[in-house]
């Protein structure tokens, strides 16, 4: 039998040092894949992952490099912050994340449910029961009177991309090849768990030499195949009204360029959802903004007598279409361009499955000669016309007595460069900036909205900070989201992250107080208000100083009142080189941009409140229109 060189390490030792060496590449561009470490320590990886990540600090050479660690102070906002830094990268790179046994690996499952929804590569290593079971139960072990075989880390399984218990020394290697391969798959990737127990971290085993060498995990652009192409453009000529929504996909393949010149060959107007917004920049002639739920008129209007919808990229999300009811042409038929067959196939669509980059080069070529009819085209530019019209008019209204957050928006998209970075995930911001934010490049917009997990923007800062250091990072947080998760603020302090926050203080849930207004809950639990029990009701304001709290982490925080205040001080923020919280006080009643769209929220179909019962009647009315769109393609 062949002898194989072999190097003695434990099971997490032989994790950091297999780590630093692997690398992707796509388009001849090459990184290391897994740039550093997020790591929370109890007892379950202390003395494993912990004493690994240390030894590689004092001594990084033999590792054949360093993986830098960095303490943050929550375990959800330790993935939130790698899942941000993996968008940032276009999912080129990322991060890896280790919790202790029990509530802190737990503590995990929600950001990987945000980086799986959003398609986002992280790599999570929570730690496990003793796999000897010598010590049964051990602390923090959740026992299962059915099965000694699981333990909570079982809750990723569903909310994982990849998941592996590695219970022997011996599995080590092929689950983390396992485990890079779904990183770097563009289609399939998302959150990859490796949950290991915490004495087989510390375990000795003699590994092979070869499992530590360089490798380097090409990621591969799918072409279209010719019979899809033909179908898909055959499709478009016949089409009167097509409609193109970039989706994040377009921005992941880096495909902005060959999405311009799609556009502008064939004429068709190009919209598109959060994760897309940046595909293409807002000034093009055919870029008609946000559309579904939180979309603009421009967008909207034409979605709703489009004959096609063409997507790049895109997963269609009940704010996309509107809950099922943004297209309403009877006779609509979807062609839709991903890498991921999943996706592909929705609404009934004709699937290129390809990668967009690709796709749309070979379908620009395709359609060579064509263009949108003449009125049709005018109208694409009216409706772009108004819809700008409006926008200028919302953001400089000059709301009183305080500022409305549009204006807030309008003020920074005006003041941040190209290549700076907007922040967000959930409330009704989201929904003002998709309708609004005039996006000039894809890096420019990021928004958090499969999984629209509150408290994700400070981490999020975090992290894109570190993939992207020559930007300005601005996160907007609402009161809100700041008390679900502010203790990232400390982390970017201590590891002296210079970026921007704009802390809106309206005291209370804006976003969720209007959708229960409006299903007739009258804004019941969503104030922040004395209620003495009674929520239904508008008491005093709390004497919470978010502020004074803010102050309290490490950073400086500025105090505004008005829009000519909060620009002068973003211009401070952005010569500072501390971090820096913009706090400003706006109006939790709007106004907001006007909606031309439809969410679906149940509403009571039997209440005593005559406001639920008027609310009630408006669903049955505003849902008519809803439908699965069945039409085949061909």
């Amino acid at each position: 039998m062949t002898s194989v060189p072999t190097i003695r390490l434990t099971v997490a030792q032989a994790t950091i040092r297999f780590l630093v060496n692997q690398y992707s590449e796509r388009d001849g561009e090459e990184q290391r894949l897994i740039t550093g470490a997020f790591g929370i320590f109890g007892h379950g990886n202390v003395a494993g992952i912990g004493q690994a990540l240390l030894q590689n600090e004092i001594d990084p050479e033999p590792d054949g490099g360093e993986m830098p660690y960095y303490m943050p102070r929550n375990e959800q906002g330790q993935v939130h912050a790698a899942a941000a830094y993996a968008k940032a990268t276009d999912r080129m790179q990322t991060m890896m994340c280790t919790a202790s046994i029990g509530p802190g690996s737990l503590n995990m499952v929600t950001g990987a449910a945000l980086a799986t929804t959003n398609r986002l590569p992280v790599l999570l290593f929570p730690s496990d029961q003793f796999a000897t079971r010598t010590p049964d139960p051990v602390l923090q072990q959740v026992e299962n009177a059915q099965t000694l075989d699981t333990s909570v880390n079982d809750a990723f399984r569903p909310v994982a991309a990849f998941f592996d218990r590695i219970n022997r020394p011996e599995q080590l290697f092929p689950s983390l090849m396992q485990a890079m391969r779904t990183l770097t798959d563009p289609a399939d990737t998302g959150a990859v768990v490796l949950a290991m127990p915490q004495d087989v971290q510390a375990e000795a085993f003699d590994f092979p030499e070869e499992m530590f060498v360089k490798r380097v995990w090409h990621i591969r652009r799918t072409p279209a195949d010719r019979a899809s192409l033909e179908r898909a453009a055959a499709m478009i000529r016949e089409a009167k009204r097509p409609l193109l929504i970039a989706g994040g996909g377009a921005i992941y393949s880096r495909a902005s360029e060959e999405l311009r010149a799609f556009a502008s060959a064939t004429g068709i107007p190009v919209s598109d959802t959060q994760a897309g917004k940046g595909a293409i920049n807002f000034d093009h002639p055919q870029s008609v903004g946000g559309v579904g739920s939180t979309g603009g008129d421009s967008a909207n209007h034409l979605a709703d007598k489009a004959d096609l919808i063409i997507g790049v990229g895109t997963r269609y999300s009940d704010f996309t279409t509107a809950s099922r009811t943004q297209f309403k042409n009877p006779d609509v038929r979807f062609i839709n361009i991903n890498v991921k067959a999943f996706d592909a196939v929705k609404n009934s669509a004709e699937m290129v499955v390809a990668d967009a980059r690709e796709a749309l080069v070979a379908l620009t070529e395709e359609l060579s000669g064509y263009h949108v009819d003449e009125a049709y085209a005018q109208e694409i530019a009216e409706e772009k016309a108004a819809w700008d019209k409006v926008v200028d008019e919302l953001i400089h209204m000059g709301h009183e007595p305080i500022p409305a957050q549009v204006e807030v928006f309008g003020a920074l998209n005006e003041m941040m460069g190209d290549n700076d970075v907007v922040i967000n995930a959930a409330g009704s911001m989201p929904g003002d900036l998709q309708a609004l934010w005039r996006a000039r490049t894809p890096v420019q917009y990021h928004v958090e909205y499969a999984f629209s997990t509150m408290g994700y923007e400070i981490p999020a800062a975090l992290g894109v900070k570190m993939a992207l250091p020559d930007s300005q990072v601005v996160s907007i947080v609402g009161d809100g989201t700041y008390q679900m998760l502010p203790m990232e603020l400390a982390t970017i302090a201590q590891e002296g992250v210079k970026v921007i926050f704009v802390l809106l203080q309206n005291y209370g849930f804006a976003s969720i107080g209007a959708l229960s207004e409006s299903r007739g809950s009258q804004r019941f639990g969503t104030r922040y208000r004395a209620g003495g029990g009674k929520h239904n009701v508008d008491g005093p304001v709390l004497d919470v100083d978010l502020a004074a709290n803010a102050r309290s982490w490490g950073i400086d925080v500025i105090e505004v009142h008005g829009i000519e205040e909060f620009k002068e001080a973003y211009r401070k923020a952005e010569k500072a080189e501390r971090t820096t919280m913009i706090h400003i006080e706006t109006d939790l009643y709007g106004p907001n941009p006007p909606s031309s769209s439809w969410w679906d929220v149940p509403v009571s179909q039997e209440s005593r409140i005559e406001s639920t019962q008027k609310a009630y009647q408006d669903y049955l009315r505003d849902r008519e229109p809803q439908r699965h769109y069945t039409k085949p393609a061909n």
